[in-house]
């Protein structure tokens, strides 16, 4: 049974409601049998694709987001970030995006941004007077920069597919991520001046030095962080277990809003989380072996290259095919299947492995807010008790700064690589 056929089951077991990680076995176990290949390299595949230092990293990182959310340190933020840009027009929008730029420090996650932070975004929003549609759509969109600006989960995962460096990922991040923040400000201002919408007073020293103080231990995470990594005092997979264990620090001891409690459920809802993304990368990695099997990015990267000699004009093309993915399929799931077979291409065409995964995760996390399937925009709606058809026609705009974040990122790897050559040495 070729493999164009085993696709086609695996797609039709997704349309039947199939988990993606039960349907990527199911795909793949009957690949193997039906070509009659050693069934030891089932279980053998799926043990070895779990066993990854890098991959450690995915259930600190998601316990940390859940800890954070759990452990005050968004209110702390979220009035840090609104005095800094709250005297702008459209305050609290600015406030918006700066605090999920500081927020993605930690967390790492789009949707821990949407649901944790967004919940005391929109409440502020509202009772100063924004509209609903507005207020949801700069929630979404503010919330797709958790990923790009380290730590990242997607990039630790997309670090595990490719074998790239997940320091010089982490590092990469952090200039698109800022673009994408100074792209939705013009946004947010472009509303402001066009619906009058209020604006905080200008902060004095003192206001600015009180938010600053409130919220010094949760800046100080990210700093710590990134500290860590380039001295080299822990691995990049280290750092998530430094973070996790900090953010429990915080809730306990410094902050004391975390209790006994809360901590049992947030392992217990992380542990089941973290479970979700081992079970898909063991499948994944069994699938996309599989593909190679038949040779698949092979051939697709031969068809490519047939379209056009241009490394462009093919990252073009990834990027649209990527899009596309990201409005029906979850991101971590597009990513653990699409990355084997379009990363070979990517270093075919002399792409950088650093400035092609920010371009994977980008893509993605668009699609997090894109309809029918973007679950950032389903959390938002139940956040905000709005209706999804209503928060997706008001979040589409807010795509097309992103997309332009997306076409430098692609045009231009400086934006990507200069950083992580310069701290790292890693292009």
């Amino acid at each position: 049974m070729g493999m164009n056929v085993i696709f086609f089951i695996w797609l039709a077991c997704i349309l039947l409601g199939m988990p993606v990680f039960a349907s990527l076995g199911l795909a793949s176990m009957l690949h193997v049998f039906s070509n009659e290949l050693n069934f030891y390299i089932i279980p053998q595949r799926l043990t070895t694709s779990a066993d990854s230092f890098p991959l450690l990293a995915a259930p600190f990182f998601i316990l940390m987001g859940n800890l954070m959310n759990s452990s005050g340190v968004t209110q702390r933020i979220f009035n840090f970030a609104n005095v800094l840009v709250g005297w702008m027009r459209g305050g609290l929008g600015h406030a918006n995006v700066v605090a999920s730029v500081i927020f993605a420090g930690m967390s790492g996650a789009a949707v821990a941004d949407a649901g944790g932070l967004g919940t005391l975004e929109i409440a502020a929003m509202r009772k100063a007077g924004y509209d609903d549609d507005f207020t949801c759509a700069i929630t979404a969109a503010s919330a797709t920069i958790g990923p790009i600006i380290p730590p990242s989960l997607p990039m630790v995962i997309y670090g595990v597919l490719a074998e790239t460096s997940v320091g010089g990922l982490f590092i990469g991040g952090f200039i698109p991520g800022f673009l994408m923040a100074l792209a939705l400000m013009f946004m947010v201002r472009h509303y402001a001046i066009k619906n009058n919408y209020p604006h905080e007073r200008f902060p004095t020293l003192r206001d600015i030095w009180r938010a600053f103080i409130a919220a010094f231990w949760a800046l100080m995470t990210p700093t710590f962080l990134l500290l860590g990594i380039l001295s080299g005092v822990f691995t990049p997979t280290e750092s998530a277990v430094f973070a996790a264990f900090f953010a429990l620090f915080l809730g306990l001891c410094i902050y004391r809003e975390l209790d006994w409690r809360d901590i049992h459920k947030t392992i217990l809802g992380s542990t089941e989380t973290n479970g979700v993304v081992l079970a898909l990368v063991m499948t994944a990695v069994l699938f996309s072996w599989n593909l190679s099997v038949d040779q698949v990015p092979q051939s697709i990267g031969a068809y490519l290259s047939s379209i056009s000699a241009s490394p462009l004009v093919v990252l073009f093309i990834i990027n649209v095919f990527l899009l596309l993915v990201g409005c029906f399929m979850e991101a971590t799931a597009a990513m653990m299947i699409l990355v084997p077979i379009l990363f070979p291409v990517a270093l075919e065409l002399g792409v950088s492995s650093i400035q092609f995964g920010v371009m994977v995760v980008l893509n993605l996390m668009i699609g997090t807010i894109t309809p029918p399937i973007g679950v950032v925009l389903f959390v938002v709606s139940n956040v905000a008790k709005v209706p999804f058809e209503r928060v997706t026609r008001a979040t589409l705009p807010f795509i097309v700064p992103l997309v332009l974040v997306l076409l430098l990122v692609t045009v231009w790897p400086p934006i990507t690589t200069y950083l992580p050559w310069v701290l790292m040495g890693v292009r």
